[in-house]
């Protein structure tokens, strides 16, 4: 068989990017690093661990200096500032030329190298990058940065920031952090890091132990963070773990004073023994290089003189120095401390090695020349195509009382209003061009004290610190009569001093234009700055101001593209964390949705069934004639819990995941006629030959005729029968080279045992042919087919074939991968398995030992993105002019295929005889031309093609414990169901 190979090799090149790879002994690499070693002076060994500042921008003086330090002491490193790429390149190899041991060569590049070097095209702030859905963009970002790095000669990145930033007030993170939310936070901060590290650039995970709960810049003095050590650990913290647990390279090290770590009054994290020693090398077990924050900073220095905060960082545990003051005065003072015992030789020695062996695998045991030809193209290779990507998967839509307001239609009277930018913002220059726009700019500095009318309508109106000019722009805009109006708010500060730099006048303009059912709000910033308008009947957010992202608002405001991000931090009350309208204009609301009073049956039933304890929570959607008519959440994320359920959470699909991701593959290879469905097992699957299994079509194994057994027990045979403990021959609690298959939590299986699970179904025994089976087994094995056919595995088939076409952000499998913890809902706590809370895993145990990836079962999503998917089934194939599948595939799929059960190929639907039965199924009033699933966790879809009718329903009635039938016993999903029919006569 195949599988374990691929497998294999996928594995090693996962495991390049670990952090162990920087640590990695081999006989060449301990020969290096000794030979290095023994050519250093004492003074030397000291030095070797300090990183000093230099920069391409300040001259042949400060070239001397760097110079200096390097042959006069032989520093360990170098960190790059403000310059230009290819003096900065010339400058590295000049200073690795001179340098007796290789300089480990870093940069502060958060956001990549054009926040330090001209010429080089800047990415956004982590901020923005927070409020895309697709963690997987976070991964891109960090191999594209990690590219710009290794082509300039650069070895660590001091990135990302994991900081979970909670006070909007704080000076130093704010926008530099994910967000608010420490799922999110860890989960793109591993990405970014991972994607850097896969090309072998280091990362440095920061600011330990988080910076993010301050309103003191530590640059100007120590801030204080007053939390005990339970609120550290269930929150700053958590993203470090999740770091250290993916194998980040390295570590920064704040400067803090937090009691509840280190009472000595004025004592930093950074030179505290019981922070760096005790809580993240001991406690927490990181065994990578710990840098300082730069030991110039206020925070430091304030309080320790020159060359005493250096010996402090070494006795707290630090491996690297980053910018100590004085290189000379922090070397004779550590040898002082060795002296009076406070440090040893052997630990200093110790972690010298470390270093070298870093610098080894870093590649730098041989010489590295920058060849500057061609480097600027190089190194904006891929910025303007990430830019895009983030820019059009960020933009966020926070409010719209008007729903006929967007897309703004051709013949509509616009005006677009800049307030703010310097000069015609790339948005409103596309809305005059495309959308024969008026366009208006308020505070432009290029026109200062001028108002003017120019011959392309843009009225220039400037901000005189009053409301004056302010009143006037108000009434021009009410006197035109225009049917929308577009607010972008431009080049205010990203910092919250001073209101953001905006003026009152700018802030009465806003407020004033807000009250406006007709207009539409944009900020083009720091999303904190939208508390100016908490209360705009419309509004959306962009998170930077450059031209790409203008141009992506542009295509949003036209209806071209989606507003698919969601808030990375909370506002005000009434924009929160998370908030964010995902409809897509293709897909709107109904003008009475949720308020038709028609539906207050659904309410009721939902209720009842909540109260009754049939499960924790749900979502419910239904959507007539292409416009959402019904969507509400109700209850909690867990039986008893205080989480409320949100309209946007992801719930385990479980057997949906047959039609949602195997069956409508199949359907898509059918059509292409890569697909027969009178051919066999044996003809697409080598690996089922000489058994029972070669000879069963497809065609049955789609209508559950084929024979196959039901349901295999993968995981009874690797748990132990006395403790029930998994057992740990079969098992990982990491993930390494030969444990990928993630089962659960601190659960990884074996690579080489999914051949076992195969062999296990191929040697199952048959049932008798032509008689209705359900099988999990039948669905495993067209998922397999798809990947034969395909090549790619059925997550990325049916991604790149349907999810990201058609806008479906949330619908994956390992949902864990791509979005924050917050946003999915958890299933059951296991006892007879995981034993554990299943959370972000999938809850079907088969899938699970598979590692999440399953024809059967595995798929997740939210309740809005899987109606894109059937709306393109119930429209014949099609969704916002794209075609995915024929109409004809469609109908034959979705009809009665069957004459011994109710089944389609592959889609479930009502009994033939509903009309009659006691019980009808799925509801009394689905039609025979109803097609569908259910799914075991509490999942229901069906579309009803004769009542033009898609309804959904998400719950995890399986928390927290699947023994709970009272879904099913109280007839809940028909009920509701039969509801939405009611309601729509």
């Amino acid at each position: 068989m195949k599988h374990f190979f691929l497998v294999a090799s996928i594995c090693l090149l996962v495991a390049v990017g670990h952090a162990q790879h920087f640590y990695k002994e081999t006989k060449q690499a301990n020969a290096w690093v000794n030979k290095q070693f023994k050519k250093l002076t004492k003074d030397q060994r000291i030095a070797q661990l300090m990183i000093v500042r230099a920069h391409s921008n300040l001259g042949p003086d400060h070239v001397k200096e760097v110079t200096a330090l390097i042959t006069k002491y032989n520093v360990g490193g170098l960190c790059f500032f403000q310059g230009g790429p290819i003096r900065q390149a010339q400058l590295t190899n000049y200073y690795q030329s001179i340098a007796q041991t290789p300089l480990m060569i870093c940069i502060d590049g958060e956001w990549g190298l054009g926040m330090r070097l001209d010429s080089v095209i800047n990415y956004p702030r982590q901020l923005m990058m927070g409020a895309t859905q697709d963690a997987n963009l976070m991964y891109e970002f960090g191999k594209a940065v990690g590219e710009q790095c290794k082509r300039l000669g650069i070895h660590v990145n001091y990135a990302p920031d994991v900081d979970v930033n909670n006070n909007p007030n704080n000076p130093v993170i704010n926008d530099r952090s994910f967000g608010e939310d420490k799922y999110k936070v860890a989960l793109y901060g591993v990405k970014y890091m991972q994607g850097m590290q896969a090309v072998n650039v280091m990362a440095c995970a920061k600011h330990f132990p988080g910076h993010g709960d301050v309103a003191v810049d530590s640059h100007l003095d120590l801030p204080t963070i007053n939390k005990t050590r339970g609120q550290l650990d269930s929150l700053e913290l958590y993203p470090f773990r999740e770091m250290i647990k993916a194998d980040v390279g390295s570590m920064m090290i704040a400067h803090l004073f937090v009691p509840a770590i280190d009472t000595i009054a004025n004592q930093a994290t950074s030179l505290s023994n019981k922070n760096v020693t005790g809580l993240l090398k001991n406690e927490l077990g990181f065994k990578g290089i710990t840098f300082t924050d730069g030991l110039g900073m206020k925070g430091i220095t304030k309080y320790y003189p020159s060359g005493e905060a250096s010996v402090q960082a070494l006795i707290a545990g630090n491996d690297m120095l980053c910018l100590p003051e004085d290189i000379g005065a922090a070397i004779e003072k550590t040898k002082q401390a060795i002296k009076d015992g406070r440090l040893t030789w052997d630990d200093l020695n110790a972690r010298v090695k470390k270093i070298l062996l870093a610098k080894y695998n870093l590649g730098l045991n041989k010489p590295q020349v920058i060849d500057t030809v061609g480097i600027l193209a190089d190194l904006n290779a891929q910025t303007t195509r990430i830019k895009t990507l983030l820019a059009k998967n960020s933009v966020t839509l926070l409010q719209q009382t008007n729903t006929a307001l967007l897309p703004l239609k051709a013949n509509k009277k616009i005006a677009y209003i800049s307030i703010g930018a310097a000069k015609e913002p790339v948005a409103a220059t596309r809305l005059k061009t495309e959308n024969h726009a008026d366009v208006y700019l308020f505070g432009s500095k290029a026109e200062q004290g001028k108002q003017l009318m120019d011959d392309k309508n843009a009225t220039i109106v400037m901000d005189k610190s009053d409301s004056a000019a302010a009143q006037q722009l108000i009434r021009k805009i009410y006197a035109s009569g225009y049917d929308a109006i577009v607010v972008g708010v431009h080049n205010y500060s990203r910092r919250p001093a001073n209101n953001y730099g905006l003026s009152n006048a700018t802030i009465y303009l806003i407020s004033e234009l807000q009250k406006q059912n007709n207009a539409v709000v944009i900020y083009f910033g720091n999303p904190y700055a939208v508390r100016y308008s908490c209360n705009a009947l419309n509004i959306a957010t962009a998170y930077e101001d450059d031209d790409i992202t203008q141009s992506a608002v542009a295509d949003w405001l036209q209806g071209k593209l989606a507003a698919n991000g969601k808030l990375p931090v909370t506002v005000c009350d009434n924009f929160k964390f998370g908030d964010g309208i995902t409809y897509n204009n293709y897909l709107p609301k109904a003008s009475n949705y949720n308020v038709d009073t028609k539906f207050n049956k659904i309410d009721s039933i939902a209720k009842d069934a909540i109260a009754k304890g049939a499960m924790p929570g749900c979502v419910i959607l239904a959507a007539k004639d292409g416009k959402v008519i019904y969507q509400k959440a109700f209850g909690t994320t867990t039986m008893g819990g205080t989480t409320p359920v949100t309209e946007n959470m992801v719930y385990d699909l479980a057997s949906v995941t047959k039609i949602s991701a195997t069956t409508v593959s199949v359907m898509k290879l059918y059509e292409e006629g890569k697909l027969d469905l009178d051919k066999t097992l044996g003809d697409y699957l080598p690996w089922v030959k000489r058994s029972n299994k070669v000879p069963l079509k497809l065609r049955d194994i789609l209508l559950h005729q084929a024979g196959l057994n039901p349901f295999i027990p993968f995981y009874r045979e690797v748990i132990d029968t006395i403790t029930g403990e998994p057992k740990w021959a079969y098992f990982s609690k990491v993930k390494d080279a030969n444990h990928q298959f993630r089962a659960a939590e601190n659960l990884y299986v074996r690579n080489d045992w999914e051949d076992t699970l195969y062999n296990r179904i191929v040697t199952s025994k048959l049932t008798a042919p032509n008689k209705y089976v359900y099988s999990d087994n039948d669905f495993i094995f067209l998922g397999k087919i798809v990947e034969a056919i395909t090549g790619k595995t059925l997550n990325d088939y049916a991604k790149a074939t349907f999810y990201q076409p058609l806008g479906m952000a949330t619908t994956t499998f390992h949902p864990r991968e791509v979005m924050s913890l917050n946003t999915i809902v958890p299933t059951e706590y296991e006892k007879h398995f995981r034993q554990q809370l299943i959370w972000g895993d999938v809850h079907d145990e088969g899938s699970a030992m598979f590692g999440g990836i399953a024809g059967h079962a595995g798929l997740f999503s939210n309740a809005y993105d899987l109606l894109q998917l059937y709306q393109m089934l119930l429209n014949g194939g099609e969704l916002n002019g794209v075609r995915y599948l024929q109409k004809a595939t469609i109908d034959k799929f979705t009809a009665y295929n069957s004459d011994v059960s109710r089944r389609g190929l592959g889609f479930d639907k009502p009994e033939k005889d509903n009309a009659t039965r006691k019980d009808p199924y799925p509801s009394k009033f689905a039609s025979l031309e109803t097609y569908g699933h259910t799914g075991f966790t509490g999942i229901g879809v069906w579309v009803d093609p004769k009542s033009n009718l898609i309804y959904i329903f998400l719950s995890n009635r399986v928390n927290p414990t699947r023994d709970n039938n009272k879904l099913s016993s109280l007839g809940v999903r028909g009920k509701i169901q039969d509801a939405i029919y009611e309601a729509i006569k």
